[in-house]
């Protein structure tokens, strides 16, 4: 997969028959060359691929992702029976019914050899789901050892939250809390040059403005009841809103955004959860998971606390989605993103 981030191509190997996991293998990142990553903001916001430069970005993320499968599988010592692809979403709309996801997964299974499930949200956007979040069946089948209700909270470009209850992937509630790394990153990278706010430095010697939090929470999309879900540009106002503040500051308030999202967030939950469980790579920032410990009724700990690992998560799901596609088995619910039932979903691209 390739995250709202933008920050390179996650990969890795699971064993699993899209109800448990029975095996856990390599996993590796490919960052983006600067490059590419300006080739992939500039066509956001893209509602089609039907003109040369989303034709060729269309091809180059598959070949991209053929050699990062490659590179993935040079130590392993099997073939895998299926690939999970979610590509690199451009567009994400479900009022228009449209997501648009770069990525040709035809290219990918013909390079591979290797049939590709793809196509991921698109049979709930068209039942009038919101097509997102996806990895909550995941964060299900992961969690069924652990005590529950709990939260697994995915602080990637975009955040969003899973709750799972007593019963498992029967109980889920699932959205995007708002905000994640997105416009933090692209505020520091305007200041500073750098891709991200390497351990919350930048945010740590930083103060709050409490005053543009509080116009930043005043967005709509707080106010919308759950299942819901959003696209990387909904919050290109930010910038605007923080105009005259200094870098450090900016970066303060914007954590502190992330943060009470988060916890608006949990006013959508059946009952509070015993724990909350980061991943993505906002559990890297020091800042951000202390703010969250500090605001949240519940304990919080990064996914590595209960063995999982944040940074091979996403990609795990996909893979774990392809297996579910393979046994007919839904990959979405009413509970996670407003389907009108659970239904199964991707499309088998043979070799």
């Amino acid at each position: 997969m390739s995250g709202t981030s933008m920050d390179g191509i996650d990969a890795a190997l699971i064993e699993t028959d899209g109800e448990t996991v029975a095996g856990i293998g390599p996993h590796l990142t490919v960052p983006y060359d600067d490059a590419f990553r300006a080739r992939i903001r500039a066509l956001l916001g893209r509602t089609s691929l039907d003109d040369a430069d989303g034709r060729r970005l269309h091809r180059d993320l598959a070949l991209r992702h053929a050699d990062a499968v490659r590179g993935l599988l040079a130590g392993a010592t099997v073939t895998p029976d299926l690939i999970g692809f979610h590509g690199h979403t451009l567009w994400h709309d479900p009022v228009a019914r449209l997501t648009v996801q770069a990525g040709d997964p035809a290219q990918l299974a013909s390079e591979l050899g290797i049939p590709v499930v793809a196509d991921l949200r698109q049979a709930d956007i068209a039942a009038g789901g919101e097509g997102a979040p996806l990895a909550p069946v995941y964060h299900a089948a992961l969690a069924a050892p652990l005590e529950r209700p709990l939260a697994v909270l995915n602080v990637g470009g975009v955040a969003n939250v899973t709750w799972i209850g007593k019963r498992g992937v029967d109980d889920l509630v699932a959205f995007d809390t708002g905000p994640g790394n997105a416009p933090l990153d692209d505020w520091v990278a305007r200041h500073t040059g750098q891709a991200c706010d390497q351990d919350g430095r930048l945010a740590a010697a930083g103060r709050l403005d409490e005053a543009r939090l509080l116009t930043l929470m005043d967005h709509p999309y707080f106010a919308r009841p759950a299942p819901k879900s959003l696209d990387r540009r909904d919050f290109d106002h930010v910038p605007g809103v923080l105009e005259g503040l200094s870098a450090a500051d900016g970066a303060t308030t914007l954590v502190a955004f992330i943060c009470a999202a988060v916890v608006q967030a949990a006013a959508h939950m059946p009952v509070p959860p015993t724990r909350w469980l980061v991943t993505g790579g906002g559990r890297h920032n020091p800042v951000l998971m202390e703010t969250l410990a500090g605001w949240l009724e519940a304990p919080v700990a990064p996914v590595e606390a209960v063995g999982w690992d944040g940074d091979a998560l996403e990609a795990q799901a996909f893979a774990f989605m392809a297996a579910r596609f393979r046994r007919q088995l839904p990959i979405t619910f009413p509970g996670t993103t407003g389907a009108p039932f659970p239904m199964v979903g991707g499309r088998l691209y043979q070799p």
